[in-house]
């Protein structure tokens, strides 16, 4: 099956429980449809290059799936139709990365591969 990474915004009004919640939600969609989640990632909420919805701010998710494009274009019309879930983001990709994604590493961690290029 395909590979996609998913990353969506949600409002900056729920709790970190309820934006868990949704990640939980979509992922039983993927489910339902045939596909499954390989890894999840919740980076917490961050402030916005620019206002959407009236929100300065949002709650961060990144999902990793293996999926039909049946079962992911379902999840992302839920996405899109769900009143929390203020903006989405689909990638296909041919091989999830190892590892946690950039968000989630150490500050540190990426400074010193910065030093190593030079």
């Amino acid at each position: 099956m395909p590979l996609y990474e998913h990353v969506f915004i949600a409002r900056q009004d729920l709790s970190n429980a309820q934006a868990e919640g949704l990640i939980e939600h979509f992922s039983t969609v993927l489910g339902d449809n045939g596909g499954s989640l390989v890894e999840s990632e919740y980076w917490g909420v961050k402030t916005l290059a620019y206002k959407i919805n009236k929100n300065r701010k949002g709650h961060y998710a990144f999902l990793r799936t293996d999926a039909p494009a049946t079962a992911v274009q379902e999840m992302e019309r839920l996405m899109r139709l769900h009143d929390d879930v203020m903006r989405v983001m689909t990638i296909k990709v041919d091989v999830h990365g190892e590892g946690p994604s950039i968000q989630m590493q150490k500050k540190d961690e990426r400074d010193n591969r910065r030093d190593r290029r030079n």
